[in-house]
């Protein structure tokens, strides 16, 4: 059974650090792309990064480019988002799911999601 859990969330105050993981069971980075999403309360589910190693392509979001840096770790199926700068306007519930990887980061193309792990940032 295809799994993913996300962990790594907290609060932080507005201009620090966060790393964010991703452990995948069950499938390897060959089969699917992970991709990184958030919803913050009363808004829409926004595609935060991806990253393919079938295709070696990586992708971010508008809102967080420059700030936010996605890899991964093949030997232990595990992808990290690395953020950076954080805003209360990444004050969100992030999710990783397993799919394809493309520059519109849009959840249909994904077909597994993990639990969520929120990330608050105070101003």
């Amino acid at each position: 059974e295809v799994q993913l859990q996300a962990y790594g969330g907290g609060l932080v105050q507005a201009g620090g650090s966060l790393r964010l993981s991703c452990a995948a069971s069950a499938f390897t980075f060959d089969d699917y792309a992970i991709g990184w999403f958030r919803q913050a309360p009363g808004k829409e589910r926004e595609g935060v990064s991806c990253i393919s190693s079938i295709d070696g392509s990586i992708y971010y979001g508008d809102s967080v480019k420059g700030r936010f840096t996605i890899s991964s770790d093949n030997a232990k199926n595990t992808v990290y988002l690395q953020m950076n700068s954080l805003k209360p306007d990444d004050t969100a519930v992030y999710y990783c799911a397993a799919g394809a990887c493309r520059r519109d980061i849009h959840d249909y193309l994904y077909d597994y999601w993990g639990q969520g792990t929120l990330v608050t940032v105070s101003s």
